[in-house]
């Protein structure tokens, strides 16, 4: 079903990615797309697609909002979650789901955890009960006087939670109602810029 619904996805927001693309291309030359290592359903690594949002893929894995490694079509490509829309090819792969715990890179996995081997049983997501209680998360990281750090030991754990959460009282209609909640979420962003 997610498959279907990617594929459906993809084809509907053709025209936007490739303005995306577009965009990226023209400001900052190649390449449109990043690959990045991430862990996903059982611990397998896969590649997760994101168009691409900073100029250099070095520096730290964190990525707050003031970061200067952060291109000009790129800060717009965020704030809107565009940035994720090539993980609709992902979803197509079978790497991921639509809705899911937000796969991690692996330094900030511990597969011997239990609550991670829970996490891990289901397929990660494009967005996911998480995400959306994190939208915010650059802003959060921006405030941290050390950002990583912020991360391991506060934003993360958290997010963990309302993920195991969220994998106990799964249904179609909390799915559907995740999915509703992003669109709010980026709709709010966009108004809160203006």
């Amino acid at each position: 079903m997610s498959r279907l619904a990617a594929t459906f996805l993809l084809l509907l927001l053709a025209p936007l990615l490739v303005a995306c693309a577009l965009a990226i291309a023209i400001c900052d030359g190649m390449p449109i797309f990043y690959g990045d290592p991430r862990v996903g359903r059982g611990g397998a690594l896969f590649t997760l697609w994101k168009f691409r949002t900073m100029r250099q893929a070095c520096g730290p894995r964190i990525t707050a909002a003031n970061d200067a490694r952060i291109t000009q079509p790129g800060s717009l490509l965020r704030r809107y979650k565009l940035d994720e829309l090539p993980q609709l090819w992902n979803v197509i792969r079978g790497d991921m789901n639509l809705i899911g715990p937000r796969p991690e890179t692996p330094e900030f996995v511990d597969l011997s955890s239990s609550l991670w081997q829970e996490l891990l049983s289901v397929p990660p997501g494009i967005t996911g009960a998480a995400s959306v209680a994190s939208f915010d998360e650059a802003a959060l990281l921006a405030s941290a006087a050390n950002p990583l750090e912020f991360y391991r030991t506060r934003l993360l754990p958290e997010k963990l939670a309302i993920d195991s959460a969220w994998l106990h009282s799964r249904s179609l209609g909390s799915d559907a109602g995740l999915m509703v909640r992003t669109l709010v979420r980026i709709v709010q962003s966009r108004n809160r810029q203006r």
